[in-house]
């Protein structure tokens, strides 16, 4: 299972649920079942400076859009994307 190696995030357990009501606020005759799903991160491997340090790593989408804003994200103190 993959996870980001910043924030830690990974797969989730969910369910997916095709519709709720019909049309008009009337109930379908033959619903879809509820089954079970996956949300998965968007997850990249990006190569990242880390206190003078190239570091290949797996990072989500979100870590790496708080990078770019904010240079730094938790532990990591002088972080870029490189």
């Amino acid at each position: 299972m993959a996870a980001c190696q910043i924030c830690g995030k990974h797969t989730s357990v969910g369910r997916s649920k095709r519709h709720k009501r019909g049309v008009a606020g009337r109930r379908w005759r033959k619903r879809a079942q509820v089954t079970p799903r996956l949300f998965k991160p968007n997850i990249q491997v990006k190569n990242l400076v880390v206190n003078g340090e190239k570091k290949k790593m797996k990072v989500c989408a979100k870590c790496i859009k708080r990078i770019k804003k904010y240079g730094s994200v938790r532990n990591y103190s002088n972080i870029a994307v490189g």
